[in-house]
């Protein structure tokens, strides 16, 4: 919650994205930025930029560590995980981060006063760095919760669920024969776009209340299916 002086109007909260790269980073700043649910919206950058949309800054951070940036002001923390599509001139000049600069650059949003931080993995398990693969297991998310954050998201890649084994060999092999025709699949069979990802997102940080909420790969998957509000309140228990 923002701070208030007695008879002031609510002030909305400003927002700070670190990673804004790549198609999730887009469709998620686009997605945020249009709601227009903050008073600013802070990208970190790493060389001078125009700003594309409206409502947004770019901020120019000093090479080195985030241990030595001079603190911003805001309320709300965003770190994505999509790596920057290199064709894009301007997403080479956004300062991307890496998987073992996550503790600092989350301690950086709290030295500028976020009180929610979301953490967010590409979209797509092949779009990740190596590092990161294995989700956020080989870092140091203890350290990140014990910043005192009062909101903590982790979104992990979507990634639907293995199938069941099939009982029995007539059965294993009608779901082989089946499995000949992957062509021919749903819509909800194929890749989770990113723009269902960022809507995911979005979502979670308007509803979910304090505490740490981690949305598993298969979360995030069956959400991105069918109603997302409706998926995002029961994986947030609402």
């Amino acid at each position: 919650m923002c701070a208030q002086a007695p008879g002031a109007l609510p002030r909305k909260p400003r927002l700070v994205v670190a990673g804004a790269t790549g198609a999730l980073g887009n469709e998620v700043l686009r997605r945020l930025v249009d709601v227009e649910q903050f008073e600013n919206a802070l990208v970190l950058a790493r060389e001078p930029i125009t700003a594309g949309l409206r409502g947004v800054t770019m901020m120019r951070v000093p090479d080195g560590s985030p241990d030595v940036w001079p603190p911003a002001a805001a309320d709300l923390g965003v770190i994505l995980f999509d790596p920057p599509r290199l064709f894009y001139d301007r997403e080479r000049a956004l300062w991307t981060p890496r998987p073992e600069e996550l503790p600092e650059i989350a301690q950086w949003m709290r030295r500028s006063g976020a009180t929610t931080l979301a953490i967010v993995l590409a979209h797509a398990p092949g779009r990740l760095p190596e590092a990161l693969k294995p989700g956020l297991a080989g870092l140091d998310e203890q350290a990140v919760a014990a910043l005192g954050f009062e909101r903590l998201l982790i979104v992990r890649s979507a990634q639907k669920p293995p199938p069941a084994a099939a009982p029995g060999v007539l059965a294993g092999l009608a779901h082989w024969m089946l499995s000949i025709f992957k062509y021919m699949v749903p819509s909800s069979e194929q890749p989770v776009r990113a723009a269902k990802v960022a809507q995911f997102v979005a979502t979670a940080l308007k509803l979910a209340p304090p505490g740490i909420h981690i949305a598993a790969p298969e979360t995030v998957w069956h959400a991105a299916q069918g109603e997302l509000q409706a998926a995002v309140r029961r994986w947030l228990r609402l």
